[in-house]
């Protein structure tokens, strides 16, 4: 919590503590109950206005949740009373006074009774809804007392601003939401004091909010404020051509805006924007970039000096302005630049000229080159290009290289490493222990899996989770020490009470454990997702005891030539092949396990056929309640948003075969939570995508769990391909799934 948000929360705090006190001191109550006269009625041209006013008095009594006559919207009984009278007795008598108050006409009475329903109305709207876009319940009473001082002012001509400043915002905003004050001398100070209260309180809606309103007074001071706090914003509307830009571009007396602002009016804008800090501090010229923007080669070195600039001043305490700003060009231009490149000549046999690209890279840039990456970098362009040389530029030290970055984004390089299995070679560089000193190599990995809890986001827990597997796949003992030293790091957790250390190493060791099927870890129960490294038979057949898979593939020239293939795979005794439907095809199985397949047909997707046949199979699966729990995407990358937005949600196994399936994870867990997802980071092909179909349908038909690690040890003795180390297993997707187990228990108590 910012400093200015903890004085508003505490001023907040007491403003309604000492309210409280003053209920509390009168008895929760402002007297006696109201009471209509008996024989009492409205004039009967209000008395739809009064039944409206009185209609939103019985919804909120229901929106607490109790079917009764009361009020209830918070967890204290005392506060709850005078809510309540405030809503069942001081509107009844603020009603009943403006019905009979004979100085005032039918039309103000109309106006003053509407002004009453529309508080209470916006009132049941947002007193449910969370604190920074809600109404906190306890102002009902103060809401409804400064109506009534405000409805009085105006009608006696007076300014209604300063009862409205004196509200917190949300029971300001509340209080000018009865809409009849527009014409009140005081209205318009009382929005723009409305407005300076919501950007105090949320920051980043400054600039959004005063889009909408770039004429309040206090605009040029707010943007001062927030301009350092949102900079990347700042950039973004000072290139607007609208009213706030224009004012942006026109502020005087601060050099940071006025250098931003002269950025966004720049066609190299974006080319200056990553080193703003240094460029206000006089480290850099915009001139001296000028000399190198146009410069591929030279304009990434300057990106990577300028990184490693800003991760050394961070060290030291001095966190420079938009560094993220930086960092997201730098991983921009490496991957656009470079890894694309060699990526695009994966087919070149000769390396000399598929790294040509970046052979004038030093150690330090082919490691920024790497980090700024995963998830697109090909296994063949890391482990054949990028990461030997980088090596042999640090003279075979991978110490010396850490040294050389601050162990910048060291988390991302050791799992990229052990993906690539390149993790044993790098940590086998480092120096040699000194006699009675810990190895080098385990310090680092102690430091991997170490305050994870102190880092920025959950990026580096989303790094340490996806790289045990391919560890303990190869490096057995590193993965040993790594589990060691996670459950010690939650029992460190636990003693020190820290809450998001407590969340994060009990993931963790929860998903490694989970590794060892003789702990028999259950990750539904424990975390809330599903089993890791396996899926068992039952989970995947409904229950008449059939398993349904369902195969998109789409009507290009790739996919209508290689349905053919997919029919005769089934061509035995095994299966049953029916090609009745113009659509699609049926397989299903003839001997063990009741399983089945449908594949729509590839028609031609010049004339959108393709997406009909896709339509009536999931029409006819939908009518005879069939629900897939397996699928399979055939087709290039852009064909797969299409696949996911129509795949069952219960789908438990998602194998995506298009290019660059791996980057689609979030989207298909989206879809379908409890998804084991297979994808590749390079171009899928047949060589791969059949023999696991192959292989999975079989087993499927003799009723074997889905054991990934075993399984994709027998799917490689089958595939004789090399993309096929580019596919991405589901046991080495941890990450997404660790985001997920976080994002559910930092919601719920810590047992």
């Amino acid at each position: 919590m910012t400093g200015r948000n903890f004085l508003f929360t505490f001023i907040l705090f007491l403003v309604l503590g000492c309210w409280v006190d003053q209920l509390r001191a009168q008895g929760l109550s402002a007297g006696e109950p109201f009471v209509f006269p008996q024989g009492y009625r409205p004039e009967f041209r209000r008395e739809l206005n009064h039944e409206q006013i009185a209609a939103e008095q019985r919804a909120l009594c229901k929106a607490d949740g109790q079917a009764d006559s009361l009020f209830t919207p918070t967890g204290d009984a005392a506060l709850n009373r005078a809510i309540g009278f405030s809503l069942l007795s001081e509107v009844n008598r603020i009603r009943f006074q403006i019905e009979t108050d004979a100085t005032l006409d039918h039309r103000l009475k109309v106006n003053y009774l509407y002004g009453l329903q529309s508080v209470l109305g916006y009132f049941r709207e947002y007193f449910r809804k969370p604190r920074n876009v809600g109404v906190n319940p306890a102002y009902l009473p103060l809401i409804i007392a400064n109506y009534e001082t405000c409805f009085r002012a105006d009608l006696r001509g007076e300014s209604i601003a300063p009862y409205v400043v004196a509200l917190p915002y949300d029971a300001g905003s509340n209080l000018m939401a009865a809409r009849i004050f527009e014409s009140n001398s005081g209205y318009k100070a009382a929005k723009e004091n409305l407005l300076l209260k919501y950007c105090t309180l949320f920051p980043d809606k400054t600039f959004v909010t005063l889009q909408q309103n770039p004429e309040v007074s206090f605009a040029d001071s707010m943007l001062k404020v927030v301009a350092r706090m949102y900079p990347r914003q700042l950039y973004d509307y000072a290139a607007a051509s609208d009213r706030l830009g224009q004012r942006i571009r026109t502020i005087k007396g601060d050099p940071f805006v006025q250098l931003v602002a002269q950025m966004a009016g720049s066609r190299s804008g974006q080319q200056y924007f990553p080193f703003v800090d240094n460029i206000l501090n006089g480290r850099i010229s915009m001139q001296q970039i000028d000399q190198v923007k146009d410069d591929t080669l030279a304009y990434y070195r300057l990106l990577v000096a300028t990184q490693m600039d800003y991760v050394a001043r961070a060290l030291e305490g001095d966190t420079a302005l938009e560094h993220r700003a930086l960092s997201r060009r730098l991983e921009d231009k490496a991957r656009s630049n470079f890894v694309t490149v060699i990526n695009g000549l994966h087919n070149e046999k000769d390396p000399a000229v598929r790294f040509r690209v970046i052979q004038p890279l030093t150690a330090a840039e082919l490691y920024y080159l790497a980090v700024s990456s995963d998830g697109t970098i090909y296994t063949s362009s890391f482990v054949r290009g990028v990461y030997p040389l980088m090596m042999s530029k640090i003279a075979e030290r991978g110490d010396s290289l850490l040294m050389q970055v601050r162990f910048d984004k060291y988390r991302k390089f050791i799992k990229m490493a052990a993906a690539f299995n390149t993790l044993d070679q790098f940590l086998a560089s480092f120096a040699s222990p000194r006699p009675g000193k810990e190895d080098p190599a385990n310090i680092l990995m102690k430091a991997f899996v170490k305050n994870l809890e102190r880092t920025e986001g959950l990026e580096d827990g989303a790094d340490v989770a996806d790289s045990y597997a391919s560890i303990a796949e190869t490096l057995q003992p590193v993965a040993r020490r790594m589990l060691q030293n996670i459950e010690q790091n939650y029992r460190d957790a636990l003693a020190q009470q820290n809450r998001k250390g407590v969340i994060i190493y009990r993931i963790l060791q929860n998903l490694f454990w989970s590794a060892d099927s003789t702990r028999k870890v259950d990750l539904t129960k424990e975390l809330g997702i599903p089993p890791v490294y396996q899926v068992p038979f039952q989970d995947l057949a409904n229950d008449s005891g059939r398993v349904v898979a369902q195969l998109f593939i789409y009507g290009d020239k790739d996919g209508i030539g290689v349905f053919p293939g997919l029919i005769n795979m089934f061509s035995n005794q095994n299966w049953k092949i029916d090609q009745s439907s113009k659509y699609w095809v049926a397989v299903h199985s003839a001997r063990g396990k009741k399983v089945s397949l449908y594949m729509n047909r590839p028609l031609p997707e010049e004339t959108n056929e393709d997406a009909k046949a896709q339509e009536e199979l999931n029409a006819f699966l939908a009518q005879q309640g069939l629900v897939p729990r397996v699928t399979f995407n055939r087709g290039h990358s852009y064909n797969a948003p299409y696949t996911i937005a129509q795949m069952s949600p219960a789908s438990k196994i998602v194998f995506m075969g298009s290019c660059g399936g791996y980057n689609m994870i979030h989207d298909i867990l989206d879809k379908a939570p409890d998804a084991h997802i297979i994808g590749t980071k390079q171009i899928a092909d047949a060589p791969v995508n059949n023999p696991f179909l192959r292989l999975l349908m079989e087993k499927l038909r003799t009723g074997a769990d889905i054991e990934w690690i075993g399984f994709w040890q027998e799917l490689d003795k089958m595939v004789t391909d090399k993309i096929f180390e580019d596919y991405v297993p589901p046991h080495k997707n941890l990450g997404a799934l660790f985001i997920k187990a976080y994002t559910r228990a930092s919601t719920t108590a810590i047992n």
